[in-house]
């Protein structure tokens, strides 16, 4: 938020020092503080490799009452499942789940402290995992601080509103199609090295029964005794 500060400092900074700005000048500067603010409340997210027979803990800090909420899903890697459990401070387990593809946990924090977030491979022990997850703590603070009050919004209010919920629809779905597409292009280079592999051993046994071939051909056709020549007297 200290950077919407100073970039609306700067923009009331920037004005002319005579007359009001026009409505396309005052949609420009909402919409500036909408793409600040919405850049600030996206959450943090992580795309890691997670090894075998390993497991990886995260931690992150939330206050009492709040809401949290985490999305994993596994890009590559033997099944494409992964352990994963959520601890409070107390390391009390609110969330736990055996060799899952994916999933969404919400709840609401308790206590004050770090919450401890693990994902876990140790059922494994030939394959390493991608996992991406994404964790978004707190609702959303609203666009303007006009939005607090209970007024009716503007119509400048309601178009950066309505601009503000399509850029995050449109956020969560390039997350899911490139996600899908990470694991289509996995899977994708995996199906191809193993139709290159069998194509060489394809390839080495037909050239090992060509040449067999050949060799019993022309045993057919070889001279293994010398002729014998008859004597007249």
């Amino acid at each position: 938020m200290v950077l919407n500060k100073e970039k609306q400092n700067k923009v009331r900074l920037n004005q002319p020092a005579h007359g009001r700005m026009n409505f396309s000048q005052q949609f420009v500067i909402l919409l500036l503080h909408l793409i600040l603010l919405f850049s600030n409340i996206l959450g943090m997210e992580l795309t890691f490799e997670l090894e075998d027979n390993t497991k990886q803990c995260f931690f992150h800090d939330i206050k009492k009452d709040t809401k949290a909420l985490l999305e994993y899903q596994v890009v590559s890697g033997g099944k494409y499942d992964v352990d994963c459990s959520v601890e409070d401070p107390d390391e009390l387990k609110l969330y736990s789940e055996k060799r899952k593809q994916f999933d969404v946990y919400e709840w609401d924090a308790q206590k004050d402290g770090a919450y401890k977030i693990c994902f876990g491979n140790e059922f494994s022990t030939i394959s390493h995992k991608i996992v991406y997850f994404d964790l978004t703590v707190g609702n959303e603070a609203p666009l303007l601080d006009t939005m607090d009050r209970s007024t009716a919004l503007t119509q400048m209010e309601s178009y950066c509103v309505t601009i503000h919920d399509r850029l995050k629809e449109v956020f969560n779905l390039q997350t899911h199609f490139r996600l899908r597409e990470a694991q289509g292009r996995v899977f994708a280079e995996s199906l191809s090295t193993r139709v290159q592999v069998w194509s060489c051993i394809q390839l080495f046994i037909i050239i090992t029964a060509m040449v067999g071939q050949v060799f019993i051909l022309r045993s057919f056709f070889a001279n293994k005794h010398a002729p014998m020549r008859r004597t007249t007297t």
